[in-house]
């Protein structure tokens, strides 16, 4: 069990610069609003798909999310987007 927590560690601590790896993402930041801040809250705490969507964006930018929240350290940075209102940069056009 310690084996299996030290790697998901070390795994989690590896992938916390996949974001930085996004190359040239071409996305415009909004304004920080009461919303974006409740849904940068839903995006940390409960799941990040959750706040992309409160914020109303594309349905795959909010697929993205869920599905890269399965990693922890995705959570920040949803967090991130959620609370800059920010548009656009979907996977296929960058994260």
């Amino acid at each position: 069990m310690k084996k299996l927590f030290a790697s998901l560690l070390v795994l989690s601590m590896l992938s916390m610069g996949v974001p930085a790896f996004a190359a040239g993402t071409h996305g415009v930041d909004g304004d920080v609003s009461g919303r974006s801040v409740g849904a940068a809250c839903l995006s940390l705490l409960i799941w990040p798909g959750i706040g992309q969507a409160v914020n109303k964006n594309t349905k795959e930018k909010n697929v993205t999310h869920a599905v890269l929240g399965l990693t922890g350290v995705f959570r920040l940075w949803s967090f991130y987007d959620a609370l800059v209102d920010r548009k656009g940069g979907v996977w296929k056009n960058r994260i």
